[in-house]
């Protein structure tokens, strides 16, 4: 199996799915867009700046029900005439293009979302496991981005820097719960959990991480801010949940 590679930083005159694109930085990255006759949707919240002819309009995602009940949003934003648009999110890391060809998909982890064209089917997904025990409620979720209707472009925006790995058939890959960015729909997602029962954990420790199994790609980010208004990282089980299992058992026991 090859090791993960680093994702290129910049971008510059690109073109796929009938969008041309640039981005641009390197702390904090700006994604800019130039629409013409292919619109973008994004969230509301991620917009830098637009040229003043381009119109923003809101747009209904399916399944609203039970997006809500899951506590997710069930609006996006969308762009409506052409001109030039940016994107960037709030804390440091790369922007990440997938294209996608028609009829591919795209699995990425909830809140790692910056744009995509708006001709792609956007659902989503629980993930089942220990994160979900930690947390309670509804759990986590992944966005499930499809081209089912031509060609199509996801922005992402990984936290750090991202690396992404090709597994083959039956390769395996260990990762720590929240360094995951996104992933082929053929890659499979499971929680193991390896009990610590020596040294300074004793006999009641325990280590998380998420296995994927090949073949198809995963992308992998090499920090995790948890973007969760008022996460309080003092408690063991939201910490762990939030990505840092390992941080979290580790600090609880220095807590006592």
């Amino acid at each position: 199996m090859h090791i993960p590679q680093p994702v290129p930083t910049a971008i510059s005159d690109e073109s796929f799915a009938g969008v041309n694109y640039h981005i641009r930085g390197e702390l904090v990255p700006e994604l800019q867009i130039e629409i013409s006759s292919q619109q973008v949707i994004f969230e509301h919240h991620v917009l830098l700046w637009k040229e003043t002819q381009l119109n923003i309009e809101l747009k209904k995602l399916p399944g609203a029900v039970k997006r809500k009940i899951a506590g997710l949003e069930f609006f996006v934003t969308r762009t409506a005439g052409s001109g030039r648009i940016a994107f960037s999110r709030d804390y440091a890391g790369q922007c990440v293009p997938l294209h996608l060809r028609q009829g591919e998909g795209l699995d990425v982890r909830e809140h790692q979302f910056v744009a995509a064209t708006d001709n792609l089917e956007y659902s989503f997904e629980r993930i089942k496991g220990v994160q979900n025990m930690l947390l309670g409620g509804s759990g986590i979720f992944m966005d499930k981005f499809r081209a089912g209707s031509g060609d199509a472009i996801v922005w992402l925006h990984g936290q750090g820097n991202v690396f992404e790995v090709t597994l083959g058939d039956g390769d395996q890959l260990d990762v720590e719960a929240g360094a995951w960015l996104y992933k082929d729909p053929t890659v499979s997602l499971e929680a193991v959990t390896m009990g610590l029962k020596t040294g300074v954990f004793g006999g009641g420790g325990k280590l998380t991480w998420n296995r994927f199994t090949g073949p198809g790609r995963l992308a992998i980010q090499t920090m995790f801010i948890a973007p969760i208004e008022g996460l309080d990282t003092s408690n063991t089980a939201t910490a762990a949940g939030a990505g840092g299992l390992a941080g979290a058992l580790i600090g609880g026991l220095t807590r006592g």
